[in-house]
C-alpha cells in the first residue's frame, strides 16, 4: 500500500522536512495498521528535525496520533478493523504521515466523546503534565507553582490542571496577549518576561519565599530565573530545552542556593510500562470528558505544509496546540 510521510535526511532547519511517498507492507506480529485522521505536534519533533534528540537517518517524525485500524497483524486480539484508536510518546518516531503500522502493546483505545483532534492536541501534552505534576512533583493545594512557556500547549493544560488540583498557578510568557491567553486559563498570576523581571516578581507575588516548584521547558534562557525563583529545598523540574540547553548544574549551586533538586525528566520514562502509559492517559481523558481540561486548537497544518509548521512552532509564532491534518 501507497502512503505518505514526513521523512529527513539530514538534520537541519525546517527545509530539510520532506513529504514522500512510500510503500507500507502489512501489519507484522503484534502490530496494527492504522490510518492517521489526525496528528499530534510537538516541539519534540523540532528537536528530532534539528539533531538535538539524534536519530539514525533517513528518519520519520511525530508520536502523536489518532487514526482508524485498517488491519491486524498476527496475534492481536485487542484491536479490531474500523475502531478508532490513539497513540503518544511511542517506541519509534513515525506518527507524521498519512498511515503507518503501530505496535498493539503501545496502542490506546479513542474514549468516545472526544474528537480525533482533541485527542491528538491532547494525549501527550496532557500526559507530560500528569507525569510533571502528579508524579515527577505531586503537587499540592495552596502551593504556588511555576511555570515558564505559560500560553504554549503544555503550558495552558498545566494552568488547567494545577487550578483543578487547587494550586496557586505563576506563569511566564511572552507579550501581553500571551498573558491573557494563560490567565484565561487557570494561572491566578502571570508575569510577561519582555517587560517584567520574573525572579523580582516571583517573589513579590510570593511574599518573598519563593515557589517550592519551577516547571521550565525553556532550558538556556530561563535557568538562572528558574533557578532564583525557588524556595529552599525547592524542585527544578527542567523537561524541554526550546533556548538550547541550560548550562550543567553543580552539585555546590544546589547547595548553596537553598539545598534544591535538580531533575531532567521524560515522558517516555514515566510512561515505560503499559501500566503507566494507560493510568496516564486514562487521567487526561478523565479531565478532558469532565471538561476540566479544555484544549485550544490554535493551528492547523496540511501533511504539505509541515516546514511551515515547525517554521512558526520554532519560531515562537503559535499559542495553545497545533496539530497536523494528514
Amino acid at each position: 500500500m501507497k502512503y505518505k510521510a514526513v521523512r529527513i535526511h539530514s538534520a537541519g532547519g525546517p527545509e530539510v522536512l520532506k513529504v514522500e511517498e512510500l510503500d507500507l507492507p502489512a501489519p507484522g506480529p503484534g502490530e496494527v495498521q492504522i490510518r492517521h485522521t489526525a496528528i499530534g505536534f510537538n516541539f519534540q519533533d523540532i528537536y528530532t528535525r534539528s539533531g538535538m534528540y539524534p536519530a539514525p537517518m533517513p528518519t520519520g517524525l511525530g508520536t502523536e496520533a489518532v487514526g482508524v485500524v485498517l488491519a491486524v497483524g498476527p496475534g492481536v486480539s485487542e484491536f479490531k478493523p474500523g475502531e478508532r484508536v490513539c497513540y503518544a510518546s511511542g517506541p519509534a518516531l513515525g506518527a507524521c504521515a498519512t498511515h503507518r503500522n503501530y505496535p498493539a502493546a503501545r496502542l490506546l483505545h479513542a474514549p468516545d466523546g472526544l474528537s480525533d483532534e482533541q485527542i491528538a492536541a491532547t494525549l501527550l501534552k496532557g500526559m507530560t503534565v500528569e507525569y510533571l505534576m502528579q508524579r515527577c512533583y505531586p503537587v499540592k493545594a495552596g502551593q504556588f507553582v511555576l511555570m515558564h512557556a505559560a500560553a504554549g500547549g503544555v503550558g495552558l493544560l498545566a494552568g488547567q490542571w494545577g487550578q483543578q488540583l487547587g494550586a496557586r498557578m505563576i506563569g511566564v510568557a511572552g507579550g501581553p496577549d500571551k498573558v491573557q491567553l494563560a490567565r484565561a486559563n487557570g494561572y491566578e498570576f502571570c508575569i510577561d518576561r519582555r517587560s517584567e523581571d520574573v525572579v523580582a516578581r516571583v517573589k513579590e507575588i510570593t511574599g518573598g519565599a519563593g515557589v517550592p516548584v519551577v516547571y521550565d521547558s525553556v532550558g538556556k534562557d530561563s535557568f538562572e530565573q528558574s533557578l532564583n525563583s525557588l524556595a529552599p529545598r525547592g524542585f527544578f523540574v527542567s523537561f524541554g530545552t526550546t533556548t538550547g540547553a541550560p548550562p550543567p548544574v553543580v552539585a555546590a549551586t544546589l547547595q548553596k542556593m537553598g539545598s534544591l533538586y535538580f531533575t531532567r525528566p521524560t515522558l517516555v520514562t514515566y510512561t515505560a510500562s503499559t501500566e503507566d502509559l494507560r493510568a496516564s492517559a486514562s487521567a487526561v481523558f478523565e479531565r478532558l470528558a469532565k471538561g476540566v481540561l479544555k484544549v485550544s486548537i490554535n493551528q492547523r497544518y496540511p501533511l504539505a505544509e509541515i516546514a511551515r509548521a515547525h517554521a512558526e512552532l520554532e519560531g515562537g509564532r503559535t499559542t495553545g496546540s497545533s496539530i497536523i491534518v494528514p
